[in-house]
C-alpha cells in the first residue's frame, strides 16, 4: 500500500504540521503572558487569562509530538541538533514549566499574585525568546563533523539568533493582542486593539530585518530567494506579506474582531513557507539533509500507523474543545 510513498518526506511534512500547529495554538498563549504587564490587574488581567485557560495546557501536545517525531523518524538530526541548541531548549522548558505554575497558583495562593504574575509574564517571554534564538541558530548553521555536532556551546549565540529571538517575542504578542481583540470586549479589548497597531508594525518590521538577513547566510538561501527560475516563485511570499500587512491595518482599524487574529496566523503561515523554501530538505540546515538523518523505512511505517491513528484524535479534540469555549469571555470565566 505504501509502496513508491517516499515516507521521509511524509515525515518532515508530520514533523513540520506539528510545529507550525504548536506555533498556531500555544503562540496567542504565550503572547498573553508577553503582554500581561500592560494590562491592569484585576478584571483585565483575568479576563485575558480565563481567555486561554481552557486550552492552553493542550497546546504543548504539538511540541512534544513534534520533538517526538523528530527522535523517532529523523534521530541523526536529533543527536546534532539537541546538543547544538541544549541552552535555549532547557530555557524554554524551565520557562514553559514556571509558566504553567504560575497560570494555576495565581488564582489559588491570591496573597502572592503580583509574583505569579511576574512568573507568568517571565516564563513566557523566555520560552517565546529561547524558541527564537533556537530557529535563528539553525539557520545561521550548525558546525557538523561526520555524523555529529562539532561546534561549541555559545555557538547559539549571534546578532542574528537574537534578532530572530526578538521577532518571535514580537510576533508572538502579536498573536495574543489579536487573540484578545477577538475574545474580548470592553477597556481590554480597547487596549489589546492598540497594542496590535504597535505589534503589527513590529512583526512586520522583524519579518522584513529576519528576511534580509537571512539569504546572506548560505549560499543556498541565496540560490532559492534569488537565482532564475527560483525567484519567480519565491517573490510571490513576500508579495503576499505585503498584501496580508495592507488589510490587517485596514481591518484592524476599521474595527474587525476576528479578521486580524486571522490574518496574523496568515503572516505565521507566509514565514513558515519562506523557511520551508529556504532549507528544505535539509533537516539540519546546509548540512544533513532529511534523507540522510531518517530512521529505517521499517520504523517510519511503525510510527506512521500510530500517527496516522492519533493525530485526527488529536485535532477533533482541539477543534471541539476550541468550538465549545467559543465567543467572549470575562474575568468570572473559566476559573
Amino acid at each position: 500500500m505504501l509502496d513508491g510513498i517516499d515516507l521521509t518526506v511524509v515525515w518532515a511534512f508530520v514533523i513540520a504540521f506539528a510545529v507550525f500547529a504548536y506555533i498556531v495554538m500555544d503562540g496567542f498563549d504565550l503572547g498573553i503572558g508577553i503582554l500581561f504587564p500592560a494590562f491592569r490587574p484585576g478584571h483585565e488581567r483575568d479576563t485575558a487569562m480565563n481567555s486561554v485557560a481552557p486550552v492552553w495546557d493542550g497546546n504543548e501536545t504539538w511540541l512534544v509530538l513534534g520533538g517526538g517525531g523528530l527522535f523517532a523518524a529523523f534521530p541523526l538530526a536529533y543527536a546534532i541538533l539537541l546538543p547544538a541548541l541544549y541552552a535555549p531548549i532547557i530555557a524554554m522548558l524551565l520557562g514553559l514549566i514556571f509558566r504553567g505554575v504560575a497560570f494555576e497558583f495565581r488564582w489559588r495562593d491570591p496573597a502572592h499574585r503580583a509574583f505569579w504574575d511576574v512568573a507568568f509574564t517571565g516564563g513566557s517571554v523566555v520560552a517565546a525568546l529561547a524558541q527564537g534564538i533556537a530557529l535563528g541558530a539553525m539557520l545561521q548553521g550548525i558546525e557538523v563533523q561526520g555524523r555529529a555536532y562539532a561546534g561549541g556551546w555559545w555557538d547559539w549565540l549571534s546578532p542574528f539568533s537574537l534578532l530572530v529571538g526578538v521577532s518571535v517575542v514580537c510576533a508572538y504578542a502579536l498573536l495574543g493582542a489579536t487573540w484578545l481583540v477577538m475574545r474580548t470586549e470592553g477597556s481590554l479589548q480597547d487596549r489589546a486593539r492598540r497594542l496590535s497597531l504597535w505589534l503589527g508594525a513590529g512583526t512586520v518590521a522583524a519579518i522584513a530585518a529576519v528576511s534580509a538577513m537571512t539569504p546572506f547566510l548560505e549560499e543556498k538561501y541565496w540560490q532559492r530567494w534569488f537565482e532564475m527560475p527560483n525567484v519567480l516563485l519565491t517573490a510571490q511570499v513576500p508579495l503576499l506579506v505585503a498584501l496580508a500587512s495592507y488589510f490587517f491595518f485596514l481591518l484592524l482599524r476599521r474595527g474587525a474582531d476576528a479578521a486580524p487574529f486571522l490574518i496574523a496566523l496568515g503572516l505565521f503561515l507566509l514565514t513558515f513557507a519562506g523557511l520551508g523554501i529556504s532549507i528544505f530538505p535539509d533537516i539540519v540546515p546546509g548540512r544533513v539533509t532529511i534523507w540522510e538523518a531518517a530512521s529505517p523505512r521499517s520504523s517510519q511505517i511503525f510510527m506512521l500507523v500510530g500517527a496516522s491513528v492519533l493525530i485526527p484524535i488529536i485535532l477533533a479534540y482541539t477543534a471541539y474543545s476550541y468550538w465549545v469555549f467559543r465567543g467572549k469571555v470575562d474575568s468570572t470565566g473559566y476559573h
